[in-house]
């Protein structure tokens, strides 16, 4: 089994050490000074305190890899469709696409249900090259709860979660899905198989469409924006307008808007992703977290007036 990280950053770092680290066949794929740290000094993560190290294969280039039987694709998705064609070049004729990053995916109204299947995502991928090259059909959703943060180029520290969760997108229990879900069980990470991953998608996104601007907005960690009132309540009404876009989508959510912004507050005095982004000077994930809610919410006519104050605050912020 040949696997490729596309975007070895925090997450994705995490994930392909812990796949070498159980004896799999993995490529990483990174830049900079993170790509430079790796190939002279190795991957170090820090888990419970203890730093563990491996010497993986990384590069920046992935024409010279060779074709490949999963390929996850951990990057912003700001990012993704500049490198479609060259990501293409690892495929064979049943490679699988693991979409593991946060926020809605381009391939979300593939086969679904109602007027809206088949859908394509306009600020996700507005020339439709996702759709187009890599193929829905290739696609396995995932959703990622790890929280994780490069420290230093090379050294990533895990802080909590451990948790990717799984789907065809038609809900099928595929031996594909079954094959990469056991690896990463082997590898000692969660990755439970979803007969209905878009509900899941929600469930993570229904707080970083939050919780991510809003730390951008005001420099907070995440215990600080789930517990003072201020944002507590900001958070708890963006939530309930997505909630009206999700219950038009037929999706019910297994926890309530509280238990949501409770298990953000366990997370503890993490700064989100795109705070870590923000403070680096790098761009901002928005579309995928919070102009593709309002696409949709458009789509159903559903009006959202505090998803749309925290993005024009955002946009302030980094203009």
């Amino acid at each position: 089994m040949k696997i490729c990280i596309v975007g070895a950053g925090a997450t994705g770092g995490y994930l392909g050490f812990k796949l070498i680290n159980a004896g799999f066949d993995v490529s990483l794929v990174a830049r900079g000074t993170h790509l430079k740290a790796m190939k002279h000094s190795g991957l170090t993560v820090i888990e419970n305190n203890k730093e563990f190290s491996c010497f993986p294969k990384c590069s920046e280039s992935m024409s010279d890899l060779g074709k490949m039987d999963y390929i996850f694709i951990t990057l912003k998705t700001y990012s993704i469709p500049g490198l479609v064609n060259e990501i293409s070049t690892m495929f064979k004729e049943n490679t699988a696409v693991i979409t593991a990053y946060n926020g809605i995916p381009w391939w979300y109204f593939f086969g679904a249900e109602g007027q809206f299947k088949n859908y394509r995502i306009k600020c996700i991928d507005p020339e439709n090259i996702q759709w187009n090259v890599i193929t829905p059909e290739r696609i396995i959703g995932c959703v990622v709860y790890p929280a994780t943060e490069i420290i230093e180029p090379g050294v990533i520290k895990h802080i909590e979660g451990n948790r990717f969760a799984l789907g065809e997108p038609n809900g099928a229990q595929t031996e594909r899905i079954a094959r990469i879900s056991k690896a990463m069980a082997r590898a000692g990470l969660k990755a439970p198989v979803r007969k209905n991953i878009r509900q899941e998608i929600w469930m993570k996104l229904i707080g970083n469409l939050a919780f991510n601007p809003l730390s951008v907005i005001s420099g907070k960690t995440l215990d600080i924006l789930a517990s003072q009132h201020e944002y507590r309540t900001i958070a708890y009404e963006a939530m309930q307008e997505a909630n009206l876009i999700i219950n038009k989508l037929g999706i019910k959510l297994k926890i309530s808007i509280d238990q949501r912004i409770e298990g953000a507050a366990k997370v503890g005095a993490h700064k989100t992703s795109m705070l870590q982004d923000y403070e680096r000077g790098k761009e901002l994930e928005l579309d995928a977290l919070i102009v593709t809610v309002k696409e949709i919410g458009d789509l159903f006519s559903i009006k959202t007036p505090t998803i749309d104050n925290i993005l024009n605050k955002v946009l302030e912020r980094v203009s």
